[in-house]
Parts: C-alpha cells; structure tokens; sequence
C-alpha cells in the first residue's frame, strides 16, 4: 500500500487526505447528533449531553484542518 502511495502526486495525496478527513469528521457528527437523539428519548439520562454533543457536531464540521504533507515515502 505504501509504494502506491508514494507513486500518488503530492496533490493527489493531500486531496485523498483532506477527503479521508472530511468524511471521518462528518461521521463523528453524525454520531454526536445520533446519540443527543438518544438522550432525548429517555434511553440515556440527560445530564446536558444533547446541546454539548450537537456543540461538538458543530464545532467539528467547521474545523479548518492544517494543510501539510500527507505522509512520506
């Protein structure tokens, strides 16, 4: 895997990247927002989870991630 890698662009790397790290921030938002639903049918005790929870859905799907090398070869 690491020699197909390293035969990627460095631009084609760094839009795999950002891609891959997009879609894991949208799934851990997905997640927050799926469990504050939960809480919020009585299935887990509520102790300020909802709002804290849609907060970081929120704040992770605005995060700016650093540009930077994808990996080394």
């Amino acid at each position: 895997m690491q020699n197909s890698w390293c035969t990627l662009s460095d631009d084609v790397q760094l839009a795999l990247a950002h891609s891959a790290l997009q879609r894991a921030a949208e799934t851990i938002a997905k997640q927050a927002e799926a469990l504050a639903g939960v809480i919020e049918t009585g299935a887990l005790s509520d102790r300020g989870g909802p709002d804290a929870l849609r907060l970081l859905a929120a704040v992770v799907r605005s995060a700016e991630h650093p540009a930077g090398h994808a990996g080394h070869c």
